[in-house]
């Protein structure tokens, strides 16, 4: 019952958002336990605080999510991101390498990849996001950029993670710049 109840939920969020979600499928067909953990896994991975940190977390998780993924994460990062009202425009900068010229949204990016990479601007990043929003904002930036990889991390050990995608909007195809 279980089982069937958490395949439910699973097909009706990938057909919201038109994902594959197979390896998750997967994950509840191999051990109902481990598909009551994924169930839980977006209480730490979706995790918004203040509305002022909204353009902030999505910037970190797109970055956080590029790092690990060559489209179908990032897609569906960059469509729940969209869906909660932040600007696609700046999204798009973000991909296209430009995250210097997308604002609060540019931030979070250059604050995940920073915290990724353990660049030395980090703690002058971090500094710009608490003076700006307060120590709350820090937090949704630091779960959002150690959220990003979870899910492409768990397509790729399962052996889903094979497929790139292009990322798109409006129709148009966004041609990502990831740095080197």
């Amino acid at each position: 019952m279980i089982r069937q109840i958490l395949k439910a939920s699973i097909r009706r969020f990938a057909a919201r958002y038109d994902y594959d979600a197979d390896y998750m499928i997967d994950i509840v067909d191999t051990s109902v336990s481990a598909g009551l953990r994924l169930a839980a896994l977006p209480l730490f991975t979706q995790f918004a605080g203040p509305k002022a940190a909204r353009d902030i977390r999505a910037g970190a998780v797109l970055a956080s999510t590029l790092d690990g993924d060559c489209g179908p994460c990032v897609q569906l990062v960059f469509d729940m991101a969209v869906e909660a009202k932040v600007p696609a425009n700046l999204l798009v900068s973000c991909l296209r390498g430009r995250p210097d010229m997308a604002g609060e949204v540019g931030l979070g990016f250059r604050f995940a990849q920073a915290a990724i990479a353990d660049s030395p601007d980090l703690e002058e990043i971090r500094a710009e996001i608490e003076r700006r929003h307060g120590k709350p904002a820090v937090v949704v930036a630091v779960f959002a950029a150690s959220s990003g990889r979870i899910y492409p991390v768990l397509k790729r050990g399962l052996g889903f993670g094979q497929t790139c995608s292009k990322v798109e909007h409006a129709g148009e195809a966004i041609r990502i710049m990831k740095p080197r």
